[in-house]
Order: structure tokens, then C-alpha cells, then sequence
């Protein structure tokens, strides 16, 4: 059984980014993302301001968010990374599942990775993810390095989008169709 307490709350400053995005994404009628909350169940409680201070999770989550761009089903997580390593320990076998089927299933699929000490954001393709994934299952590193990563698919932020992650989506969408 998984715990949760404060630590938890990594990431939510991405969190906080993107669904401001999303939200923007809406009300221009570009996307609908919603964030998926991971089901909880709480064991100590704060009294004075009723946060929940421990909880475990009651299952598996799935991914951070889903929702459809144009038409387009997508579902992704958000990662954020201290150093130029990002450990692979950090995306669970489960989530990988998920994101093949729901490729399987003609959806899109992928991660958007903040670098914190480089103040980067990052739209990890799934299928680019799957082959540091496979490298892994063969024995090899646990881990990829920034420098592996296209450059072309660093997400800026654009006219009030935070986490602008469109372009790069549409850029992943005309790869797989060329």
C-alpha cells in the first residue's frame, strides 16, 4: 500500500501551470484536458486547517490528464527533474500499459517534463519514451540524459499559455502521419 503525506505535492507548481493552460485551452475552444485526481484515502487530518497531512492511495492512477484536442483523444502525465537525469523509476509499468493501449485505441500519448534547475518544459512523445523504456527491460541504463532529448520539442509558453504544449502536439501528430 502506497503513502502520500507532503511530499506528495511535488509537482504541483507544473500542476498549477498546466491547468491554467488547459483551462485557457478551453475557453478558446482549442482543447478540453481535464486533470484526473489519484483516489486517496485519508489517515491523518490536520484539525486546525483540515488538510489531509497522510493518506495511501486507494489504487493505481493512470495519468495525470485526458481530455481531446480538435477531435484528437490525448492522455499525459507531468514530471518534473531536479538534475540532466530523469530516472525512469519515476513512470510506473502501469502508466506505460495504459498509454500503449490507449495508442492502441488511436489516442496520443505523452509527458511533459519540467527540468526545474533548467527552468525547461519538455514534451516527451510516447514512443520516444518507450524505446529509454525498452533500453531498460534489456539490461541497460535505468535512466536518460537530457542530451538524448530532441530539442525541437521543448515547450515555450505562448500568448498567455504557460505550458503552451499545443505545437508540439500538432509536431508529433504530423510525424506520425508522414
Amino acid at each position: 500500500m502506497a503513502t502520500w503525506n507532503t511530499r506528495g505535492l511535488r509537482g504541483s507548481a507544473l500542476e498549477d501551470m498546466i491547468n491554467r493552460t488547459n483551462e485557457k485551452y478551453r475557453q478558446s475552444s482549442l482543447a478540453l484536458i481535464q486533470k484526473i485526481p489519484t483516489p486517496i484515502t485519508p489517515i491523518n487530518i490536520d484539525k486546525e486547517s483540515r488538510h489531509i497531512t497522510l493518506a495511501y492511495f486507494d489504487q493505481k492512477s493512470t495519468v495525470d490528464y485526458i481530455g481531446t484536442v480538435q477531435g484528437v483523444p490525448v492522455c499525459f502525465d507531468a514530471k518534473e527533474c531536479a538534475t540532466d537525469t530523469f530516472a525512469l523509476a519515476n513512470i510506473h509499468e502501469h502508466q506505460v500499459e495504459f498509454m500503449r493501449e490507449w495508442e492502441e485505441q488511436r489516442g496520443i500519448a505523452f509527458f511533459i517534463i519540467h527540468y526545474t534547475h533548467r527552468d525547461f518544459l519538455y514534451y516527451l512523445k510516447f514512443d520516444t519514451l518507450l524505446v529509454f523504456w525498452e533500453r531498460m527491460l534489456s539490461g541497460g541504463r535505468k535512466s536518460f540524459r537530457f542530451d538524448e532529448l530532441d530539442p525541437s520539442y521543448e515547450i515555450r509558453s505562448k500568448s498567455g499559455f504557460m505550458v503552451s504544449y499545443l505545437d508540439q502536439l500538432s509536431k508529433d501528430l504530423s510525424e506520425r502521419e508522414a
